[in-house]
């Protein structure tokens, strides 16, 4: 039993820290205390209560749903939502089920054991099999309205397999697949990372305004509107109609084979994909539901059992700090590798510098580690008896450890002021370098003049020097300084491929850059493309789609900067490829041709997007049906760069790769070319002189 609290003081305290915390669980981004920290404070408010009865307020948060904080809307529920009173040991449990058998007057026929999905509780209501209305648990009476943002949960699908009337229950939440695309998607834009997947979920279901569509995921628990049988056999219905549902978890007779069940699926959480932090135990009859009833706020047949947190111990190596590309400063823990509910963990999280302070861990200490909701790893403390003598507290930097400016500390989250221009020096070096922009006497140098005077912070700003201003930095002569302008303003008119190089977008390199230059044509279309329509390009999954699209989102007012200074936002010779058709020729002749076979006319004129463009002419690396050939280049081509030779390639219409195989259309062999020119001949595979290539390139004008 949890010691009560000793003053009525103290007492209602606690009852405000529950509330606070309850309200950051139910509706913020972040967490105001961990789930175990919670547990412990709502005992003691429990057992206080157990104590002293006179203290207790009417609206006590053990006796409403959600402690008080859910956030309520206008969607009345058509019966209560409520929650569900925890357990925490083997002792708990079984006195649990003595009091449901009492409640019934005889043993319960049969429970179910589910995982318990740290998730947002929803209620889905299908009529005639479409999904019409989705509404959050709110205060257990009525919720918000979230139908729009729902309908992208996997598992709860838009229309079922039989057109039937019913209302689903159950939690929205992230799998670990889906928090980390998340998190992606959320820093991508400048926010900190989300704190917990629970969080993450409750936010993204209730954001109205969003620049990014996360991903979420569904199951359901409970359904109203199936007949009076079993509710194990309805979450199996639930399944075949199409939702996601608890069906196959087991079924038990006794209580000895609950706790079986219960062990077994603590033992098995880390296989599951998701997190979760307990098992739900429930009644599958509903003749034995209707019996036992429920109290204000939590039903009698059903009982949650909370897993404790998986926590090992290992040894802090270090505390680094870690600068956003916004600024943001963050102490981040290296630690010796541990295994945590079968993930290997070497970093961990600390959150912000006053978090740190209170964790009071030090580099050397031996500490506990545990993964914050399954998912995010996190130092809890450290085992003080065995801390190293010689041990010294973390000194926070005084400055910015990447450029010395100064840290505003008015927020949980430090900042570096200078935001952004934070890392000027390393973009604005990789925007002018040779595989980029490719603008010749723009050294490291120059660009920390240009820093330090305030003239530059980001690539835009390059485009409004002039001689006069550089004149007045020194060793800068007219001479030189002409020649910088006259290379910058050269730059203007680099391929889209090139731009995107030189911005950096996260999960993309000058391969990948090329592509998505050749695939939408214009920064326009690649500003407007979804993460779904990113996908269409090779080689980008669900993850790197929602990055990038992020990253584009960020980056848009340093784009829009650049377009108005004339740089170039489209792809030269960019051809929308024709739309496939029963008629396409399916050849893969790799022969370079320059015709216009009467398929791709055929197929260019049956898409109206296509008609209104230019008529489609096949590029010389480019097979009859309008897909690119793959081509490998090996050795130097005459006048090109090995980048430039890539770059080339897709010009011409294909494919570079970088190893040859049977699905190798041609390769291109120079001096100096080794084991793949070797491999080509064996293979059988299509060989071009690099001679060849380079003339290639010039008669096509490309």
């Amino acid at each position: 039993m949890a010691e009560a609290f000793h003053t009525v003081s103290d007492y209602r305290t606690a009852i405000e820290r529950v509330r606070a915390a309850a309200a950051a669980y139910y509706s913020g981004p972040d967490l105001d205390m961990d789930d175990a920290d919670y547990d412990a404070l709502m005992h003691r408010v429990a057992a206080t209560e157990t104590a002293h009865p006179e203290w207790k307020p009417e609206d006590s948060p053990t006796e409403v749903v959600a402690a008080g904080a859910g956030v309520v809307g206008d969607v009345v529920h058509t019966e209560p939502m409520l929650s569900l009173d925890n357990v925490f040991d083997e002792e708990t449990l079984r006195r649990w089920a003595a009091r449901l058998d009492k409640l019934l007057g005889r043993p319960a026929a049969g429970y179910t054991v589910e995982p318990k999905i740290d998730g947002l509780a929803i209620a889905a209501r299908y009529e005639a099999g479409r999904l019409v209305q989705v509404a959050t648990r709110g205060d257990g009476r009525a919720g918000e309205d979230v139908t729009g943002q729902a309908r992208r949960a996997a598992g709860l699908p838009e229309t079922l397999a039989e057109p039937v009337t019913i209302e689903v229950r159950g939690e929205v939440f992230m799998t670990e697949a889906d928090f980390e695309i998340a998190n992606a998607m959320r820093t991508g834009t400048g926010e900190p990372p989300f704190a917990h997947p629970r969080s993450a979920a409750a936010g993204t279901l209730r954001a109205q305004d969003r620049t990014y569509d996360a991903p979420m995921s569904f199951l359901a628990y409970g359904v109203r509107g199936l007949g009076e049988g079993p509710h194990s056999a309805a979450m199996a219905e639930l399944n075949r109609l199409g939702i996601a549902s608890t069906a196959g978890t087991p079924v038990c007779e006794t209580i000895d084979e609950i706790l079986v069940a219960v062990k077994e699926l603590n033992e098995n959480r880390a296989a599951l994909g998701y997190g979760i932090d307990g098992a739900v135990i429930k009644a599958d009859q509903p003749a034995d539901r209707d019996l036992a009833g429920s109290s204000s706020r939590a039903p009698r047949w059903g009982i949650a059992y909370k897993f404790p947190p998986d926590t090992r111990t290992t040894r802090l190596k270090a505390i680094e700090v870690q600068i956003g590309r916004t600024g943001v400063i963050t102490p981040v823990a290296v630690l010796e590798p541990v295994q945590i509910s079968g993930v290997i963990v070497t970093s961990a999280t600390l959150h912000n510098f006053d978090d740190l302070v209170r964790r009071n861990v030090r580099p050397g200490d031996t500490v506990f580690v545990r993964r914050a909701g399954d998912v995010i790893p996190e130092i809890t403390g450290a085992k003080l008896d065995e801390r190293p003598a010689d041990s010294v507290p973390f000194e926070p930097p005084a400055t910015c450890p990447r450029c010395g400016g100064e840290i505003d500390r008015t927020q949980k989250r430090w900042r570096c002021t200078t935001g952004r221009a934070c890392g000027a020096r390393e973009a604005l070096s990789y925007y002018a370098s040779r595989d980029c922009l490719d603008i010749e006497g723009l050294g490291g140098k120059i660009i920390d003049m240009l820093i330090a005077a305030g003239r530059v912070t980001d690539p835009a700003d390059l485009y409004d020097l002039d001689v006069p201003t550089l004149l007045t930095f020194d060793r800068m002569g007219e001479v030189s300084a002409g020649k910088l302008v006259a290379a910058i303003q050269a730059s203007r008119s680099q391929p889209l491929g090139r731009v995107l190089t030189g911005l950096g977008v996260r999960m993309t390199g000058r391969s990948m850059s090329r592509r998505l230059a050749a695939h939408f044509g214009t920064m326009d279309a690649l500003l407007a493309a979804s993460p779904l329509d990113l996908q269409e390009v090779e080689a980008v999954g669900p993850e790197r789609a929602v990055t990038i699209a992020a990253e584009l989102a960020e980056l848009r007012p340093v784009i829009e900067r650049l377009a108005a200074r004339g740089v170039n936002m489209s792809e030269p010779n960019f051809r929308p490829r024709p739309a496939a058709s029963p008629s396409t020729s399916t050849s893969t002749s790799t022969s370079p041709s320059t015709s216009t076979s009467p398929s791709d006319s055929a197929s260019a004129g049956s898409d109206p997007a296509l008609a209104a463009a230019e008529p489609f002419v096949r590029l010389p690396l480019q097979k009859e049906d309008g897909t690119p050939m793959t081509v490998v280049v090996t050795g130097s081509v005459p006048g090109l760069t090995r980048n430039e030779g890539n770059e080339a390639v897709e010009r011409l219409g294909g494919r570079s790769s970088g190893s040859v195989s049977k699905k190798t259309d041609l390769v291109v062999v120079g001096e100096g070319a080794g084991s793949k020119a070797a491999k080509a001949e064996d293979l059988g595979v299509e060989i071009m002189p690099a001679e060849t290539f380079a003339e290639l390139l010039r008669t096509s004008g490309l």
